[in-house]
């Protein structure tokens, strides 16, 4: 299972646990969204920056429009199809997204890539960056949810 992980809050008064946490997780500023497979440490590090950041599984369709319209080079370069072909196995941004959700390749891996997405701020805005999604907020784990957020900040 593959995770999107969007931060939805900002720095200041925060504890130093927890930027450090968000720093490697590469959700530096708001509105940033990071791929991460679902390992344990993984899962420690976002219950550790849940008051912070938004989680949950991403689908194929979902993945794809992210990376062909806010995947970036290094050299603040569009990540295009023709790319994608040439520094990968993979014939397609289609194919490439199947395969990260499948777990046989991670998005990091790809040459001159930057991990991170970077995302308008979602219309109509967040539902409250105070509380928890279960209570009718923005923060924390939201499931299939999180590809209804993703949309709405593309």
């Amino acid at each position: 299972m593959v995770y999107a992980a969007i931060r939805v809050r900002g720095t200041v008064n925060i504890k130093p646990d927890i930027k450090k946490t968000l720093q490697l997780l590469c959700l530096t500023k708001v509105n940033h969204c990071t791929l991460l497979e679902e390992t344990p440490s993984i899962k420690g590090m976002l219950q550790t920056a849940k008051d912070y950041i938004t989680w949950g599984e991403i689908e194929k369709t979902q993945l794809t429009k992210l990376i062909s319209t806010r995947g970036k080079l290094t050299g603040d370069k569009q990540l295009a199809e023709d790319y994608v072909k040439s520094a990968t196995s993979y014939a397609s941004i289609d194919k490439l997204a199947q395969a990260i959700i499948d777990k046989k390749f991670s998005y990091k891996e790809i040459p001159e890539v930057k991990p991170l997405f970077r995302l308008n701020p979602p219309k109509q805005g967040y539902e409250g960056i105070k509380r928890s999604y279960t209570k009718k907020g923005a923060l924390g784990y939201r499931g299939k949810a999180i590809n209804a957020l993703i949309d709405r900040m593309l």
